[in-house]
């Protein structure tokens, strides 16, 4: 069976002219969206993980369901409330998870509603994350078919991306194709560092050298 376990865890359009329109300009947002992406950040990566780091995510998952709350209609809250959710679950672990990593899916999804490009198409990533680490049913809603099929939208919007690509080949170990993993692996290794985002970015880049090292061990 599978475990929950940590999703984290994000504008093309697929036309020719854009299928959104672009939200207002709103500097208040955006510092607090970027302050909760690096707590988000040091809660994943710097925080021990046990009860301190559990704790931490509770009290960050408040924070972001209030982000919501202020800010219904921005696809971008919804996400990190939902990466933040599916992070949070796999920290508690175990079954009584679960709930955590629903909640999520239902931020995810009504974040694609608004807008499926929001944040280079996030929503995609960490929907599909979830999808392929949470157990299928009768457990739970875990689907590893939906999970490629998302995480490749994912890809078609950031192409470049490294949570796509690093996601994409996790899932693609998951499901045995090892060879494949490591093609995904690599341009991950390969994204352009984020502004703001750097604690994330060393987090991310240390769990793609593991997984790769897997998946050589796997490849004997």
């Amino acid at each position: 069976m599978k475990h929950v376990r940590n999703a984290l865890f994000v504008c093309a359009g697929l036309l020719a002219g854009p299928l959104f329109a672009a939200a207002p300009a709103n500097p208040a947002f955006d510092a607090e969206l970027l302050s909760i992406q690096q707590a988000w950040a040091r809660v994943n990566y710097e925080t021990p993980a046990g009860d301190e780091r559990t704790r931490a995510f509770a009290a960050l998952e408040k924070r972001a369901e209030n982000f919501t709350h202020h800010n219904p209609t921005r696809p971008e809250a919804l996400i990190w409330e939902g990466i933040i959710e599916s992070s949070y679950a796999g920290a508690k672990g175990g079954l009584g998870a679960l709930s955590l990593c629903k909640e999520a899916r239902g931020n995810l999804e009504a974040a694609l509603k608004l807008d499926p490009n929001a944040l280079d198409g996030s929503a995609y990533t960490s929907l599909g994350a979830l999808y392929y680490k949470v157990p299928g049913f009768p457990v739970g809603f875990g689907d590893d078919d939906k999970a490629g099929k998302l995480l490749q939208k994912a890809l078609k919007l950031n192409p470049d991306g490294i949570d796509p690509n690093y996601f994409y080949a996790e899932y693609l170990f998951e499901e045995g194709r090892h060879a494949e993993s490591l093609q995904y692996l690599d341009k991950a290794g390969k994204a352009a560092p984020r502004p703001g985002r750097e604690v994330a970015d060393k987090g991310r880049r240390g769990e793609i050298a593991a997984l790769a090292a897997k998946v050589k061990a796997k490849m004997g």
